[in-house]
């Protein structure tokens, strides 16, 4: 049985952390880590309550999370085990895991990403939930990676799934806005066997810190587009 850990980055998530948290199907899971990334508000008490693991990473950036987290679970988990990305601010289904750790466990995939593009085509996204900015960042970065890597994606959505010794051979290294474009950059360059699952998606609680201002999604996109060109000079 392959044991699922489930990583979800936070800063100021106290309103939505326990409702992410209570909707993950627990019986798939061995263990829900919380990385608080400087919250100032309940996060990390709401975190404790509803039953998870809680880290702190005081740099700030969601990458710089994540990797505390890997740090934690690489020091516990077997190759064969399975690491859930999920997002605290309950825009994303939890109970839609399933879905996204099924194709590993059944069909031997090694990463696969929760498309909300592919969910909105299907009806499965709350009218307001991508912005534009957003859609448009997905396109032209998923556009690019298509073009130079061959590698078919439509979203670079936080909610998804990769085996831990796919995740080790990546050697994750951003540490902010580029986390999850350098994740499929460097599945396509080492041709992990990859899979997209449509998922639904409704607006956040709260307010996003990237897309949901001028200066954040100015940040986001220029990080994702330079990380893109990084890893292209490198080819």
């Amino acid at each position: 049985m392959k044991n699922i850990y489930v990583l979800i980055p936070a800063v100021n998530e106290e309103q939505s952390i326990g409702k992410v948290i209570n909707d993950i199907p627990l019986k798939l899971v061995r263990e829900i880590i919380v990385v608080d990334n400087g919250s100032k508000d309940n996060t990390i008490q709401v975190a404790k309550k509803n039953g998870a693991t809680v880290l702190q990473e005081n740099e700030t950036g969601y990458g710089a999370a994540c990797l505390k987290g890997l740090d934690y679970i690489f020091d516990k988990c077997c190759s064969e085990d399975i690491v859930v990305f999920l997002d605290g601010d309950y825009s994303d289904y939890p109970e839609e895991m399933n879905d996204i750790v099924s194709p590993i466990i059944n069909l031997n995939y090694e990463f696969v990403i929760g498309s909300r593009i592919l969910g909105k085509k299907l009806g499965k996204a709350e009218t307001g939930a991508l912005l534009p900015q957003a859609i448009f960042g997905n396109w032209l970065s998923t556009k690019l990676i298509k073009l130079i890597w061959k590698y078919s994606f439509t979203d670079l959505g936080p909610f998804r799934a990769i085996r831990t010794a796919s995740l080790q051979k990546l050697k994750m290294k951003d540490r902010n806005y580029g986390w999850t474009v350098e994740m499929q950059i460097k599945a396509a360059k080492m041709n992990l066997k990859c899979k997209e699952i449509p998922v639904s998606y409704r607006k956040r609680i709260g307010k996003s810190k990237v897309t949901g201002t001028f200066t954040g999604s100015v940040k986001a996109g220029a990080k994702i587009i330079s990380t893109i060109l990084i890893h292209v000079l490198k080819k």
